[in-house]
């Protein structure tokens, strides 16, 4: 493929993927002290609530679960008692141990009107798994239109991109709040990681086109993975 229609294609790419539902971000202070209940598949009836006083919880819908948050300042007594109520039943759980650390996040199984500390084991392998799977068809396509077909760039590619790819979204999910305001600056700094990472690998092990492709294709790949995982830690759980 000449250089004169990769370029033109990198670029449409690029304008393509800057166009696309780009996140919008706001300047603000660091979240407050918190408490965060997960709730996978939350009814829309949903209402959570803590204390004596009984506390609404602010509550983010997002694709597969729902987040109910309180902020330290909300809560104004030692009683962490949390009311849950739909279809006009409800019912309460007593925290084992009041919440210490400053965000402090619970999962609640609705069936088994459970609670427990941190994020389900399910949870913690599904989603990033989804958000790798989405990031590397992506990636796969660019790679493709790039002109790659052989058996062993391809090889290059499947390795290197789940080795990065596995690696970021686990660094993601395990350092990472829902919640947590600064994670689409953590995802920056690891792109810029993860792309000197590719520009080596590729350029040294990818010889079926030139440097030059090589170099071009990581760069336009890796902007779209940036673009594209800002997407998904807007709209899917983190």
């Amino acid at each position: 493929m000449p250089k004169m229609k990769i370029a033109l294609l990198s670029i449409f790419i690029l304008i393509v993927i800057s166009c696309v539902n780009v996140p919008v971000s706001y300047a603000n202070a660091a979240e407050p002290p918190s408490i965060l209940i997960i709730v996978p598949n939350a009814p829309k009836d949903l209402e959570i609530s803590i204390g004596p006083d009984k506390i609404k919880a602010r509550r983010i819908d997002k694709v597969i679960e729902s987040y109910f948050t309180f902020y330290r300042y909300d809560l104004q007594s030692s009683d962490y008692t949390v009311t849950v109520t739909t279809s006009g039943n409800s019912f309460e759980i007593t925290m084992d141990t009041p919440p210490r650390s400053y965000n402090n996040i619970y999962t609640l199984d609705l069936n088994n009107k459970i609670m427990t500390p941190g994020k389900s084991l399910s949870r913690s392998i599904s989603l990033p798994s989804l958000r790798i799977i989405l990031t590397l068809v992506i990636e796969a396509i660019i790679f493709y239109l790039f002109g790659y077909r052989k058996k062993k760039s391809w090889l290059v590619f499947l390795s290197v991109n789940l080795c990065t790819l596995g690696v970021l979204n686990i660094i993601l999910n395990v350092n990472s709040n829902p919640l947590n305001s600064y994670i689409v600056f953590t995802l920056i700094f690891l792109e810029i990681v993860v792309f000197i990472i590719e520009m080596i690998m590729f350029l040294v092990f990818v010889k079926e086109h030139g440097r030059s492709l090589a170099f071009l294709y990581v760069i336009v790949a890796n902007v779209a993975s940036l673009f594209a995982g800002g997407y998904l830690i807007t709209h899917l759980p983190v």
